[in-house]
């Protein structure tokens, strides 16, 4: 196994700024704390600010890195599998999916996290499974899926309109909260499980490497070295859909994450081909550093982090595009 000198020191740079956010977002606050109070609250002694951080502060801390290494490797799959830069899931509709089933359990009076969950988790694999059937024509083209998804996004989108218009004030503001995208009031259960079920699906990331660097290759070569094409594509679609479904059943839609991290870790490693590592990496990189700005660097407005991450997506797509047409 060949280890590139510049992935490492990119990967040990980007672990750096992680830790470093999770270490300002400790401390970060109104009651702020100094690298010292953080190391003494390690300590037996319980203490006010020790309940605060650990109740408050670290769940919150730790989830914008486990969801923005989800998302990253979620979009470095789409991606891949459409060989398309835009073809990453908030684009092809799993988003939207994920907010319809979150109206559909509002509508028929659920209410709990549980609830809501399960409703954003079928939501996006209903989404996903519309788009792979619509855009499966005797094999599975990029450019038709994010065709076919973008059209699946926008019947979604006017349904989740039209449920903001007629709906009760209060569900229409749950789901618009919901939908915002946000860390807000995160605690350690939901976290817990979503780090368990996303270990436990990242048992699969070596095997898909290997299988995402074939498909680059091209389907016939891909083909003559033993992958079964059509049985990988599917594969790399259920995992992406659940990797981006979790977060989504927790947190709401965060977008651009996987759009943008997988393009930022390709050109930061300089490699033709994209890294799932480095996809999460740079994933959880973004996240971590967009809650912290919403938290800290915008004066006294605290927006959710899904705004902060859809700003710095939206001129990333900009730029993404412009560079597109000017090839």
């Amino acid at each position: 196994m060949t280890v590139h000198r510049r992935s490492v020191i990119v990967g040990l740079l980007l672990i750096s700024i992680i830790i470093g956010c999770v270490l300002l977002s400790l401390s970060l606050g109104r009651s702020g704390l100094t690298m010292t109070d953080l190391v003494d609250l390690l300590g037996p002694d319980a203490s006010k600010k020790q309940v605060f951080v650990y109740e408050r502060r670290a769940p919150r801390a730790f989830a914008a890195v486990v969801f923005g290494a989800c998302l990253g490797v979620s979009g470095a799959l789409f991606q891949s599998l459409t060989r398309n830069a835009l073809g990453s899931p908030d684009v092809i509709g799993l988003n939207s999916g994920a907010y319809t089933g979150v109206i559909v359990v509002l509508m028929i009076g659920g209410s709990g996290f549980g609830e809501l969950a399960v409703g954003a988790v079928v939501g996006s694999l209903a989404a996903a499974l519309a788009v792979f059937f619509l855009a499966y024509r005797q094999g599975l083209a990029g450019f038709r899926l994010i065709i076919v998804g973008i059209a699946v996004s926008a019947v979604l989108s006017s349904f989740n309109h039209w449920f903001s218009v007629r709906a009760d004030l209060d569900e229409s503001m749950r789901a618009a909260i919901w939908g915002a995208g946000s860390l807000n009031g995160m605690t350690w259960t939901p976290l817990i499980i979503t780090t368990c079920v996303a270990s436990v699906m990242a048992l699969s990331l070596p095997r898909l490497a290997f299988l995402t660097r074939a498909l680059d290759l091209g389907e016939d070569t891909a083909a003559s070295l033993g992958v079964r094409v059509e049985r990988t594509k599917l594969v790399m679609v259920v995992v992406g859909v659940v990797f981006t479904a979790i977060v989504t059943a927790v947190a709401g839609p965060i977008g651009f994450v996987s759009l943008a991290a997988p393009q930022i870790a390709k050109r930061l490693l300089g490699r033709p081909s994209l890294s799932l590592i480095g996809s999460a990496l740079v994933g959880a990189a973004v996240l971590a550093i967009g809650d912290l700005a919403a938290q800290h660097f915008l004066g006294d407005v605290h927006p959710p982090v899904g705004a902060v991450t859809v700003t710095l997506g939206g001129l990333y797509l900009v730029w993404l595009l412009l560079r597109e047409s000017s090839k």
